[in-house]
C-alpha cells in the first residue's frame, strides 16, 4: 500500500542517534510523521549523536537562522593517540605517554577560549571546487585549507565532584563541554587540544546538546516518537515562529499582508528599530519581513499568504 504523505508545518527537535547519517535519520522522521516536506539543520556525522533540528513544510523557509548558530556538545577526547581522521574512525598515527594533571588541563583549555584560529580538516564536507573535502582524502589527495577564525564561548572540563576529573585523566579519557560559533570542527579541536596538551588526542564521542535556544532536554528519540500515537506526535512538533526568539513581532492588517505579498513595500512609523522582523496577521503568523528607514519589506512569506490575504481583503 502505498504511503501518503500530507502538509505539514512546524520544528521537532530530535534527538539523532549513533551511526545514522543526518539525511538517514531525517527521511526517517519524515516517513514517521507523513510529512510532504522536512529538513535539517546542522548536520551530524554519523558518529555523532544528539540535537537535530527537523523542520517541516514552511519551517524550511526560516531554517537558515539555526545555521549561523552557536551549538553546543559534550565531548570525549582520547589522551595520547592521533589518528587519520581525528577521531575514532581513523587509523592510529601516533602513541604518546600521557603524563600531565587537571593543572595543565585547565592551563591548555584556556588558550582555547575566545577567538581562535582553525584549519578545517580533510575529513570534512567543506568544499573546494564543488567537491567535499573527503572526496579528495579518499583518493590520497590533500587540498591547501585557510585558516579560519571561530570562536569558542565556553569550553570546560566536566567535572562530578570530588577529584572525578583527576580519575577520567588518569584512564588518558577528557570530557568536556563546548559551545562555540559556527564553522567550528570539534575534532579540530580536540586534535589541537591534545598537540598544545604535549600528547595528542583524538574525539571518540560527540553529542550536541544544544542549538542557538533549542536544548535536547526538550528533543525527542525515534523510540519514543514511534511508541506515540499521531495526535501524541503531532504534539511534539513546535510552530513555525519558535525558529524565530527576541525577533521584535509586527502586526499587520490584511490590506497591509496583501500589499506584501504582492511584493510592495510599506511606508510605516513602528517605533521598532531597523532590522528583522515576524509579521502577524489577523490569522497569526505570515512570515519575515525587513525594516529599514521606516519602510517594510517583505523578507520570506508563508505560502498562500497572498490568496489568503485577498480573501480578507478583498480588492
Amino acid at each position: 500500500m502505498a504511503r501518503t504523505y500530507r502538509p505539514l508545518d512546524g520544528v521537532l527537535l530530535f534527538d539523532k542517534p549513533l551511526e545514522l547519517s543526518s539525511n538517514t535519520a531525517l527521511q526517517k522522521v519524515r516517513r514517521l510523521f507523513q510529512a510532504e516536506k522536512a529538513g535539517h539543520t546542522g548536520t551530524l556525522d554519523p558518529l555523532a549523536t544528539g540535537l537535530l533540528p527537523v523542520c517541516f513544510g514552511e519551517a524550511t523557509k526560516f531554517s537558515s537562522a539555526l545555521l549561523d548558530a552557536d551549538k553546543t556538545y559534550r565531548a570525549t577526547l582520547r589522551l595520547g593517540q592521533t589518528t587519520t581522521t581525528g577521531d575514532a574512525e581513523g587509523e592510529i598515527l601516533t602513541e604518546l605517554p600521557v603524563e600531565i594533571g587537571q593543572s595543565d588541563v585547565d592551563a591548555v583549555l584556556a588558550e582555547f577560549r575566545g577567538n581562535i584560529q582553525q584549519l578545517p580538516p580533510m575529513h570534512s564536507a567543506l568544499k573546494h571546487q564543488g567537491k567535499p573535502l573527503y572526496e579528495y582524502i579518499r583518493k590520497g589527495e590533500t587540498v591547501a585549507r585557510e585558516l579560519r577564525k571561530v570562536t569558542i564561548h565556553e569550553l570546560a572540563l566536566n567535572a562530578f565532584g570530588g577529584n572525578e576529573s583527576e580519575k577520567l585523566l588518569a584512564r588518558h579519557l577528557m570530557d568536556i563541554t563546548v559551545r562555540c560559533s559556527k564553522g567550528t570542527y570539534i575534532r579540530t579541536l580536540a586534535e589541537d587540544i591534545g598537540k598544545a596538551l604535549g600528547c595528542g588526542a583524538h574525539l571518540i564521542a560527540l553529542r550536541r546538546t544544544a542549538i542557538a535556544h533549542f536544548n535536547l532536554q526538550n528533543g525527542y528519540n525515534l523510540q519514543q516518537l514511534e511508541a506515540m500515537s499521531v495526535a501524541e506526535r503531532e504534539a511534539c512538533v513546535l510552530p513555525l515562529e519558535s525558529l524565530m526568539p527576541g525577533i521584535p513581532q509586527l502586526h499587520l492588517d490584511a490590506i497591509q499582508i496583501k500589499r506584501l505579498a504582492q511584493g510592495q513595500r510599506l511606508a510605516l512609523d513602528t517605533g521598532l528599530p531597523d532590522g528583522k522582523v515576524s509579521l502577524y496577521g489577523p490569522q497569526g503568523f505570515v512570515g519575515m519581513g525587513l525594516l529599514q528607514g521606516r519602510r517594510l519589506a517583505p523578507q520570506r512569506l508563508l505560502s498562500g499568504i497572498a490568496k489568503q490575504a485577498a480573501k480578507l481583503a478583498p480588492s
